[in-house]
């Protein structure tokens, strides 16, 4: 009976670190009044000052928004006077075709629904 040759066990490696968190039975680590009293007036500086930062986020995004309104205005190129009446005029003129071309169809129908109807 022929043996079949086991195969080499596979390598394990862990790529994660494990930190073992020791206790230390150290008597100066307790907090003193002074302490306590200092990281409570630190903590309420922070909470105050974060309150203010949440209350300034939207007002810091209306300034971006102008800055950058105002960055892409200057990047515009303006038309000449000349150039802003002749097309302000041929939209004009474009608009009151469009308008009685409308209002000429409308009769039209108007009519000829007339006509079918009786």
């Amino acid at each position: 009976m022929a043996t079949k040759a086991k195969k080499p066990a596979a390598k394990r490696t862990s790529t994660t670190k494990v930190t073992r968190i020791t206790a230390a039975d150290d008597s100066s680590s307790k907090p003193t009044k002074s302490t306590v009293k200092t990281e409570k007036k630190v903590e309420a500086a922070q909470v105050k000052r974060s309150f203010l930062q949440n209350l300034a986020v939207p007002f810091i995004a209306i300034g971006r928004y102008f800055a950058g309104s105002w960055y892409e205005l200057r990047q515009v190129n303006w038309t000449d006077r000349k150039s802003t009446w002749s097309l302000t005029l041929a939209m004009l003129i474009f608009t009151g075709f469009f308008a009685a071309l409308i209002l000429l169809l409308d009769a039209l129908f108007k009519y000829l629904f007339q006509l079918i109807l009786g």
